[in-house]
């Protein structure tokens, strides 16, 4: 047999290290679609400039293109039979991408769990991102729930990892050169700095985007996510495609540019839920929530720790989850992310 159906879960082996198919060469092209298919308006991503002036040699690549580009890569080996992606933590953006360079992904299984119903299991991956240097560009940690190809097969040992609630402000890698002291806010979009924002604050995005089915088909396409469910109607029940959950997330951050123009660069992934399925047709609004902030060591640079929410057109603002401590369910995606802006 030729064709790859795709790993179960009594495929993985706790402390194996999977080696992921098909590097990329990533370049503007990938810059210009993305920037086409989601409203992102970030200065330091859009203009060379810009960039220089705040201290890096050119426009680097888009946080989340990195991001979708490595995890990409990762989905036939790890989330081709997966029922949900139920979240992140320990996420880290090591090295700026260029234009040029050529992304490879490879992961360790570092936790298993076999639920109840004996027809599924949570697998736990870290993920490594890295460049044609063989350095690492990012990391994070994801666990998803993967259909078994036996429900017969005996269960493993249950490994659960230990998982820091949040990427520690110290452990924040600033890209090398970066300098916020000459910011120019005129050409950034908005004048709120770092020491504008308090924590506990909200902010409600205001804009929406309407979820159109050839645009999210084409987003996860671009980032080479092989998942079934994102494509092939007969995978659900209801006959839905499911929205790659990394289409929201891109969505809801380029939305968060109007309050947020200045949270300029992605440095850290403390944590992540797809808190309820997106289908075409949903319009995605966005809200964020100031959790913390720090000082860093970079010229003008400030750290803010944000939650950024999607949710459905009609969700109440700034709600979250229920009596029950459940997500409400028009939210879609709950996000913990550190981000740099100038001070």
């Amino acid at each position: 047999m030729k064709t790859n159906p795709g790993r179960f879960f009594e495929d993985y082996t706790l402390g194996e290290v999977i080696a992921h198919a098909v590097p990329r060469t990533v370049s503007g092209g990938e810059r210009a679609l993305y920037h086409a298919l989601y409203p992102a308006r970030g200065a330091l991503y859009s203009s060379d400039e810009f960039a220089r002036a705040s201290g890096l040699a050119a426009a680097p690549m888009d946080d989340l293109i990195a991001f979708h580009t490595v995890f990409g890569k990762t989905v036939p080996d790890i989330s081709l039979n997966a029922i949900a992606n139920l979240g992140y933590a320990e996420g880290r953006w090591l090295k700026p991408v260029w234009p040029g360079d050529t992304l490879r992904s490879e992961s360790e299984v570092i936790g298993l769990k076999e639920n109840s119903n004996g027809k599924s299991g949570v697998v736990y991956v870290r993920t490594r991102g890295l460049n044609q240097a063989g350095e690492a560009v990012m990391e994070y940690v994801r666990w998803v729930m993967v259909r078994k190809r036996d429900a017969s097969a005996p269960a493993p040992e249950t490994v659960i990892p230990a998982l820091a609630p949040a990427v520690a402000a110290a452990d924040l890698v600033i890209p090398e050169g970066l300098d916020f002291s000459r910011y120019d806010f005129t050409l950034a979009g908005e004048p709120h700095r770092w020491g504008d924002y308090a924590m506990g604050e909200q902010i409600d995005h205001v804009d929406g985007v309407t979820v159109e089915e050839a645009e999210h088909m084409l987003a996860t396409r671009l980032w080479q996510n092989t998942a079934k469910v994102h494509f092939d109607a007969t995978q659900r029940e209801d006959g839905k495609r499911l929205i790659y959950g990394g289409h929201v997330i891109s969505l809801a951050r380029a939305l968060s540019f109007n309050g947020l123009a200045n949270a300029q660069v992605i440095v850290a992934l403390n944590a992540g839920a797809h808190a309820n399925p997106c289908f075409s047709g949903d319009t995605v609004r966005a809200w964020s929530e100031v959790l913390d902030k720090a000082e860093t060591a970079a010229p003008g640079v400030g750290a803010v720790r944000l939650r950024l929410v999607a949710v459905r057109h009609g969700a109440e603002p700034f709600a979250l989850k229920g009596a029950d401590g459940k997500y409400l369910t028009d939210v879609l995606l709950d996000l913990d992310y550190w981000a740099l802006m100038p001070m």
